[in-house]
């Protein structure tokens, strides 16, 4: 079998690639690991902020995200009295006072609210700090607006409106005395009295 000389010439003679210097193939080897390695720590990175992320947002309670918000103007839909458009005013754990002007508030049992729009996704543990509101129960708002005897008007989830006093609250429910708002609270003045679970109250507005 020949041998063939000018094979063999030209194989001794061929020029040898980067590739096979042993150095540059330690080199690339190692650029390549890193670029895995950075690859990979970007996707785990990636995936522990998503994870974290959804562990976070499963914490969060809507009060804690609205105590966040007090002051940003909002849309509200309620559950029986439609969509208010208003500024949040103060926070409770189970309440929200919307400011529709300068001179008129509205005060809103979480329970009612059906969506919100216009709330960033900032969000505060509403007992913390020193927002004395924050830790202040629906139950005790409208007791302190029964000892002032004032005037509201009651919206209620299914639909219906009251104006009247609140006579008293118990754990879960009002007692309201039904009167005209331009006219006090006296026995003659009353036209009926009704006990409404806190549950069905829409929003509360006090009467000027």
């Amino acid at each position: 079998m020949g041998v063939d000389i000018a094979a063999q010439i030209t194989a001794v003679h061929r020029p040898r690639s980067k590739c096979q210097n042993p150095a540059v193939r330690w080199e690339a080897l190692f650029a390549d690991l890193e670029g895995q390695l950075a690859s990979a720590d970007s996707a785990e990175l990636a995936a522990e902020v998503r994870d974290r992320s959804r562990r976070e947002l499963a914490r969060l309670a809507l009060a804690g995200r609205a105590a966040a918000n007090v002051g940003a103007a909002l849309s509200v839909s309620i559950a029986g009295a439609g969509i208010v458009r208003a500024t949040l005013s103060r926070v409770g754990p189970d309440w929200w006072l919307l400011a529709e002007s300068a001179v008129s508030e509205v005060l809103v049992p979480l329970g009612a609210v059906e969506w919100v729009s216009g709330l960033s996704p900032a969000a505060r543990d509403p007992d913390g700090g020193s927002v004395v509101e924050g830790r202040l129960g629906l139950g005790y708002l409208l007791r302190a607006v029964a000892r002032n005897r004032a005037v509201v008007s009651l919206a209620l989830r299914g639909g219906e409106a009251l104006t009247g006093t609140i006579d008293g609250v118990g754990a879960d429910f009002v007692d309201v005395a039904e009167h005209s708002t331009d006219e006090p609270r006296r026995i003659g003045n009353v036209r009926a009295l009704r006990t409404v679970p806190l549950a069905a109250l829409a929003l509360v507005r006090l009467r000027a």
